[in-house]
């Protein structure tokens, strides 16, 4: 009786903690911030992982042992296109974390490490891009709990 609103629950609170760590790490790669952040964005980046682990745990939880069962989403095409938008936000995290543990490694060993402007560039577009397609997810799961498509 409880497991559906509770699988419900923690999916929405993984998604929500995926934000939130990949909006931290938005603001953390800033030229005036990233001297002090530097070093803390391979830990949120480990955050986010967690977080997006967690996400994909509840939500398949959710598929299988929710009220709807896995019959309502196997054959749903907005069921598939939230996979398939979700591997791609994978797909654009890599760089970014590579190379926040490069610099992770860079800053144990010179803790003056400056970061060049354009790995900054670099790693801050790919973070806005992953944000941005994270915002049409909820689009396609508004469309594939009411077996809704084009």
């Amino acid at each position: 009786m409880l497991l559906d609103p509770t699988l419900a629950y923690l999916h929405f609170l993984s998604i929500i903690a995926t934000a939130a760590t990949l909006v931290a790490e938005a603001v953390l790669l800033r030229p005036s911030l990233i001297a002090q952040s530097g070093r803390w964005l391979a830990r949120v980046d480990i955050a986010y992982f967690v977080a997006v682990i967690a996400a994909i745990a509840s939500g398949f939880s959710r598929a299988i042992w929710g009220a709807k069962g896995w019959e309502f989403y196997a054959h749903n095409p907005a069921f598939r296109c939230k996979l398939g938008l979700f591997i791609v936000i994978g797909l654009v995290s890599i760089p970014p974390t590579l190379q926040f543990m490069r610099w992770a490694r860079a800053f144990r060993g010179d803790p003056a490490y400056m970061v060049p402007a354009a790995e900054l560039k670099r790693a801050r577009r790919f973070v806005l891009i992953e944000l941005h397609l994270l915002a049409l997810l909820p689009l396609f799961a508004v469309m594939m709990s009411r077996h809704l498509w084009f």
